[in-house]
């Protein structure tokens, strides 16, 4: 049966470096949300807490922010180690990849500090991230052999996990087992959320045996993976005894995330009254220092069970509480959409805009995403024009919504427009769905214009998008006229789910400027709308 010998895991004593090796889990992920009190001090106690403000302030990513830094230091204003390291942090939580990857450069090329394992594998992190997993391999093959430590490997396998490359991320594990590195639960977690992602369950059994074998404990991320496995497979009897033991591990402290994961798989597997229930005992477990981040899930979780009352009542508690933040109005947002309550959605973000956050593309995006997927195209551009006006920077993501509302009403000629700006700018782990491409795909062929079609082919390519196989076979789909093969057969599948209205793939020659007319009256009523607020 699948995943049956995951059932027969129980709690066992922890590998003796298990719990207290070094964890890129730890390294990147715990920084808090922006309200953390931790988190806080953290940015006003740094003594580079100036030099961060300058650069904080640059947003757009291909701004280099090193002529920044020289003049920070021409000034005869003086840097630190640790302070550099917390810039770093920060930077890297608010994605702002490239410019943390740049503050690592230039503290070692600049200022000449020694660099520790632990900063190459930072470093590892930051150049899979912004330069491509190729590059990130190529620093690490040319990094000394002894800084190759357990923290550089466990960075490495971590990119390749990002991008889902199964068999490398396998042969880096096995690298760790050779060297006798693989000995944390981080790297685990790591490869047995891959197996779980792909549908590789014997693998992931196999895994998991091996953990048990060498006595390294299930941390709360572990239990995760499993419990979002078990919900992947309809295995009610697995979560009900995973759950069991999770309640009955004495080396675990449950707390709110721990039952709110739990509920996530309830949910998952149609157990909407134990889901429910569970999300009741996540808020009993809610402490002070993270009531903000339990606030964000829950109203994310309640607004998966259809529970619009209950996310109303959180939003109330959580606005009472003291400020919330660019997280906060994200899981709002969301759930309000996801009630179709557009007009509740554009007065959260209303409310974020008069509380002048730092600006995070995300939350109009969210907005033009809704728009768009109603074909509302011209309400979504005119958001666009706000942000842009706001002093925000439309992304990939952006242009993406706005190619699917182009196609959904077959606006073909604006949807390729848009996707040649997504391929160019698009962040290296982020993948659009093959839907759109093929619908593209199949319009420019459909055009006849075979120099215009190879160039987009060629795009995909080079941004790695597809791999050279597919790449030559389009070239020749493209080439034949006589073909009968559609687009979506070589590029394959929903590779990511990303959230977009179902793709009709163009059949022939349709007025590209006409849209439904059942959107009409909604369409004009909410340009309306709109125009006092987005239209600048």
């Amino acid at each position: 049966m699948v995943l049956a010998r995951l059932r027969s895991a129980r709690s066992f004593s922890p590998h003796p470096s298990a719990g207290n090796g070094f964890g890129i889990f730890k390294l990147f992920s715990t920084i808090e949300s922006p309200g953390d009190p931790i988190l806080r001090g953290r940015i006003r106690n740094n003594p580079l807490n100036k030099l961060y403000r300058r650069i904080s302030r640059i947003g757009y990513p291909e701004v280099s922010i090193v002529p920044v830094l020289d003049q920070w230091i021409q000034e005869g204003r003086t840097v630190n180690y640790d302070g550099l390291l917390t810039m770093i942090k920060e930077l890297r939580y608010w994605k702002k990849y490239a410019h943390a990857l740049e503050v690592s450069m230039w503290m070692s090329d600049k200022r000449y500090y020694e660099l520790t394992s632990r900063d190459i594998a930072i470093r590892l992190d930051l150049i899979a991230r912004v330069h491509g997993i190729e590059e990130a391999q190529s620093y690490f093959d040319n990094t000394s052999k002894k800084l190759r430590t357990r923290e550089c490997y466990s960075s490495l396998l971590l990119s390749y996990a990002l991008i889902k490359d199964v068999e490398r991320a396998g042969m880096i594990m096995q690298k760790m087992r050779d060297l006798g590195l693989l000995n944390s639960v981080l790297s685990y977690n790591t490869m047995l959320n891959l197996y779980c992602q792909n549908g590789n369950h014997e693998k992931a059994e196999n895994l998991v045996h091996e953990m048990q074998e060498k006595g390294i404990h299930f941390d709360k991320y572990t239990y995760g993976i499993l419990l979002n496995a078990y919900a992947d497979t309809s295995d009610i009897g697995g979560i009900d005894n995973l759950l069991t033991q999770l309640e009955s591990d004495r080396n675990l402290q449950l707390n709110w995330d721990t039952y709110s994961t739990a509920a996530t798989a309830y949910r998952k597997v149609g157990l909407l009254d134990k889901a429910f229930s569970l999300l009741k005992k996540s808020e009993e477990l809610i402490i002070s220092g993270r009531r903000k981040t339990a606030f964000n899930f829950l109203l994310t979780q309640y607004a998966a069970l259809g529970k619009k009352e209950e996310v109303m009542r959180i939003w109330e508690i959580y606005r009472k509480e003291g400020n919330v933040y660019n997280k906060g109005y994200i899981a709002m947002i969301t759930a309000m959409i996801k009630f179709d309550d557009i007009e509740s959605a554009e007065k959260i973000f209303e409310e974020w805009e008069s509380k002048k956050l730092s600006y995070d593309i995300r939350i109009p995006n969210y907005l033009i995403g809704a728009y768009c997927r109603k074909g509302l195209v011209e309400a979504a551009e005119a958001l666009v024009n706000w942000v842009k006006f706001s002093g925000g920077e439309p992304d990939a993501r952006t242009r993406y919504y706005l190619a699917n509302g182009c196609l959904q009403r077959r606006d073909y000629v604006n949807a390729v427009d848009y996707m040649r700006e997504v391929i160019s700018i698009r962040e290296p782990w982020w993948m659009p769905r093959m839907e759109t491409l093929a619908a593209c795909l199949e319009f420019l062929k459909g055009e006849g214009d075979i120099e215009e079609a190879e160039d987009f082919i060629r795009s995909l390519r080079n941004k790695d998008l597809v791999s050279s196989n597919i790449h030559d076979r389009l070239l020749e789909w493209i080439r034949d006229r006589e073909s009968s093969l559609r687009a979506i057969n070589m590029l394959g599948g929903d590779a990511t789910k990303e959230e977009a209205s179902n793709i009709e793939l163009p059949k022939s020659e349709q007025d590209c400027s006409s849209s439904s007319g059942s959107n009409e009256s909604s369409l004009l009523r909410c340009i309306k709308n709109l125009s006092k607020r987005f239209i600048a």
